[in-house]
Parts: C-alpha cells; structure tokens; sequence
C-alpha cells in the first residue's frame, strides 16, 4: 500500500508547490489588469512584471510532475480526468502559452503594443487558474465517472462546486501575488507600492476567505461525502489550519510584517489542498476508484519513484539557487548587488567530504530502492535519495554563488575604478 500511496504523495506535494508558486504568478496577472493608467499604474504593472519574469517559467515544472507522475502511476484516472474535462485543461493549456508569449514580447513591444500585450497576459491569468480549479472542483465533486470519456462534456466542470473552485482559485492566487509582491516592494524600499499591494493582499485575502467558507455549503449539497470529509477527523485539522493560517497572514500584513506574511498565506494554500486530499481518500475519483485500484504495477512504481528520486538530485538544488537568488533581489533591474561575503569559500576538504557523503548515499539510496524486497527498505532508499541531494547541494556551494555580484554590477564597479582620479 505504501507504494502505491507514494505517487499520489506527490501529486499533492506538486499541487501544493504549483498553487503557491504559479499561483502568484497569476495573481501578479490579475494585479496587472486592474493596476490603472498614468505612472502609478505603470509602476505596479512593471513591478509584477519584473518580480515574477526571473521565475515564471520553472514554476510550470510542479505542473509537469504533477501530469507524468498521474500518468504514470494512475494511467486509469488520468485517462477519466483528461478525457472528460478536456474542455478546461485545453483552455488552461491556451493560457499558459499566451502568457508565455506575453512575457517574450513585453520587453520589446513600444507602448501601444504593450497595452495589448498587458491585457492578454492578464486574461489569460485570469482563464488558467480558474479552468484548474474547476478540474480539480469537478473530481472533488465526483463529476469525473471512471473510463475514457465518460462524464458530460460541458456539466462536469461547470458545476457549482467546480465554478466555486475556479474563483477560489482565482482569489487565492490574487492573494498570494499581493503578499509576495508587497515584500518585494519593501525589499526595494517603495513605500507607494508597499501600501498598493497591502491593500490588495487585505480586500484580495477577505475575499478569499469568504469564498472558502462559501465553498464548504456549496459541497455539502454537491458532495456530502467530501463534506463529512472536511468537517470531521482528520480532514477538519487543515481546514482550521487554513483558516488560523489565513487570518495570521492578514493580520500580518496589516501590520507590514511581510515576510512572515509570506509564510503564513502559504501555510493557509497549501492546508486548503491538504484537507482536500485527506477528506477525499482513498479514492482518487470519489466513491469510484481507489488508490489502490487505480495504481500501476510495482515495477513502474519503483521505477517511477526512483527516477523521481534521481531527478530530484538535480532539480531541487536548481530551483532553490534560483529563488535564493530572486527572493535576495539579485535580479532586480536596479538591484547595485550586495558586496561580496568576507572570508575564504568553504575548504576544498569539506567540498570533498560532501560530495562523497552525497556519492555514497545516492547509491545507498539506489540500491535499497531498486534491489530491496521490503517496503521498508523503499522507505530507506527515499531518505537516502533526499540525504544525497542536500549533500551534492553543499558541495555545489550555491551559497558563494548567491554572493557574487552580476556581471552588470561588476562592469559598474571596474568602470568607476577605470573612472576614478589617479
């Protein structure tokens, strides 16, 4: 059993990661339709431009492990969702791409093309994440029957509870983008653009707070079961996480603590898709298709996971340098770059030491998860996998990286040198 749960583990986990990260950058996207004209708006608009440009690509990645590994482990549901809600997955598709197009051709559109590049970007910021929600609204609702093309076409997903879901769905990323953009105004010292997103992170957050709340009596007429989930054992632990996380978040950013903002409106996100999970297992299609059911062989599971784990070793300690650097504002357009750390980079012997701690451990971690019988040596081989991944992360030294300056504050410096009166 604790094979097959393996996968769906990390559906949840991708879920999570890709409601928080992209859904910001939606939320940016929605920010940037309502920003108004004149300099003020300008301002808003290049400053959610500026803020997500660095990160909105690799955070489609949560997008991608999220579909191979449903495919993979559960061919059968992704054969009912994917067939039966076509409709919203082809038009969250189309707005990936047309905002993928959008922040091409920002840069270098005159002003009268940006308008329109502007007003594209924020619809299609506005149809992604409300066609997601509505997929995930219409499997919580049990609207997506098992086989290939078995539910109705257009009803499955513009229930109640799948067009509460694709609100909500909007909303939070609005309250996501508010919070995360509001710190990176404090980060570069804007005052006038602090205040814009703490108001819209307040009004954005209210909103959403509300439409949860609304979305609980909206499933208990559609879902009772999903409901009973939510509302009792387990299931009512992260709805009243989400809700305390929530209302911490708001009063954080009515008191300008950005930054623990961030984490607390992350905690609430994340505890809403959690409680989902929880209420709704075993199955994956409600009262229809259990995890178990629906799961692959154990070869393609032990050979799923394994090249999860193998992938990891390389993604995670890229993506954490990437939003180590981005959240240090080593790419913002007028960032002058801290100056460089004092002191020697860590000695050759404990690079060393952790690349072979990380060598060692990959292998360990191979072996146990592709020759060991027992589900528990499985287990050991994921620790073991995720042990060599924070060990090859040390050995990068990512740290010293994050440290240097751009090349373009370099070539400042050497010119104010070259400038300077002898």
């Amino acid at each position: 059993m604790v094979l097959q749960t393996l996968p769906a583990a990390v559906v949840v986990i991708g879920l999570i990661l890709y409601t928080l990260l992209a859904g910001a950058d939606f939320g940016a996207g929605l920010w940037q339709l309502s920003a108004g004209g004149g300099e003020r708006g300008r301002r808003i608009r290049d400053h959610a431009h500026h803020a997500n440009a660095p990160v909105w690509e690799a955070n489609h990645v949560w997008l991608i492990l999220v579909i191979t590994v449903l495919w993979t482990a559960y061919p059968t549901v992704f054969g009912a969702v994917f067939s039966t809600l076509a409709i919203p997955i082809f038009l969250a598709a189309l707005g990936i791409i047309l905002r993928g197009m959008s922040y091409a051709l920002q840069n270098a559109a005159n002003a009268r093309q940006r308008r329109y590049i502007d007003v594209s970007f924020a619809a299609a910021s506005i149809m992604t994440p409300y066609m997601l929600g509505s997929v995930i609204g219409a499997i919580a609702s049990g609207h997506v029957p098992p086989g290939n093309a078995q539910g109705a076409e257009v009803a499955s997903w513009t229930n109640a509870t799948s067009i509460v879901a694709g609100f909500l769905a909007v909303c939070t990323g609005a309250f996501l983008a508010a919070v995360f953009l509001a710190a990176d105004a404090e980060r570069v010292r804007d005052r006038g653009l602090v205040e814009s997103f703490r108001w819209r992170a307040l009004l954005s957050g209210a909103v959403a707070g509300a439409l949860a709340l609304g979305a609980l009596f909206v499933v208990r007429s559609d879902e009772r079961m999903l409901f009973d989930g939510l509302t009792s054992g387990w299931g009512l632990v992260p709805v009243v996480v989400s809700g305390v996380a929530g209302l911490v978040a708001m009063g954080l950013v009515f008191v300008r603590r950005f930054t623990a903002a961030r984490l607390a409106a992350a905690l609430a996100v994340a505890a809403v898709i959690i409680g989902w999970a929880v209420a709704q297992r075993p199955y994956l299609l409600p009262t229809t298709v259990t995890i178990e059911d629906a799961a692959a062989s154990d070869t393609t599971l032990i050979a799923l996971i394994v090249s999860l784990a193998v992938g990891a070793v390389v993604l995670f300690p890229s993506l954490v340098l990437l939003f180590r650097l981005t959240l240090a504002g080593r790419f913002d357009p007028t960032t002058q770059g801290p100056p460089p750390v004092p002191g020697a980079p860590p000695t050759r012997e404990r690079r060393k030491h952790a690349a072979q701690t990380s060598i060692g451990f990959l292998i360990s971690g191979f072996v146990l998860l592709t020759i060991a019988e027992p589900e528990l040596a499985h287990i050991f081989g994921l620790i073991f996998l995720g042990i060599a991944m924070i060990a090859g992360f040390r050995a990068v030294g990512p740290i010293e990286l994050g440290a240097r300056p751009t090349p373009e504050v370099a070539g400042r410096s050497l010119r104010s040198l070259l400038r300077r009166p002898r």
